[in-house]
Parts: C-alpha cells; structure tokens; sequence
C-alpha cells in the first residue's frame, strides 16, 4: 500500500548562518533516509519542494474560483517535500516517517488513493 510522508516544516528556521548549517544536516539526513529505504528494499520517491513563497493556490468556493499568492493555508508550517513510500502498513509508514528530519514541524501521513480504486 502506498503512503504520502508530506513534510510540513517551519521554513524560517534555515534562515541566517545558522540556518544554513542546519539544512545541511537536515539533507544528509534525507539523503541518508533515502540510502536506508533503498537498503530495505522499500519502493518510494519523493522530491524537496521550492520555499512557500514560490506557491500559487487556486481556491475553489461553489463554482467560483479565486487565485492567490502563497501556500494553501495560513500556518507558520509549509508543505516543504514528501517521499511516497509502497508498504505494507500504517505502521511501517508512521516508522519510516519518524525518520523524516524535521528541525520544527510535523510529517502527515496519508494513504493513497490509486486513481480508478473505489472506496
């Protein structure tokens, strides 16, 4: 069964000199995730995302549609990468997304919904 692992993160923590330091640990963290899903034999993709400030969002309310600047919601967190990861359990998923680094923040983890799949 495949599971979306969205990363939503607090993007002002990479900020400043510090920041930087910080995000570089954070992606020998993924990198070495990556490495370890790989090594499990867990099938799975995923991609790091542009900073929220970089987002469009198109809001839908009863037929009319309205475009905005930014991301989805008003939150200090941001959508910032996900990995999609085939296995067998919400169980194994919620291990795997324990994993994520996140310096701030907090993983969703989301069954998928295979196109044409009832219920």
């Amino acid at each position: 069964m495949q599971f979306m692992l969205m990363i939503n993160e607090d993007e002002s923590v990479y900020a400043g000199p510090e920041g930087a330091a910080l995000m570089e640990q954070v992606l020998a963290g993924h990198m070495k995730l990556a490495e370890d899903l790989v090594a499990a034999g867990v099938p799975f993709s995923g991609e790091r995302l542009k900073p929220a400030a970089t987002a469009t969002t198109l809001r839908f309310d009863n037929g009319t549609t309205t475009l905005h600047d930014g991301p989805f919601a008003e939150t200090h967190e941001e959508l910032g990468g996900f990995y999609i990861i085939d296995v067998a359990s919400l169980d194994e998923a919620l291990e795997w997304a324990r994993r994520i680094p996140v310096p701030k923040g907090g993983i969703e983890v989301r069954p998928v919904w295979p196109m044409g799949a009832e219920g």
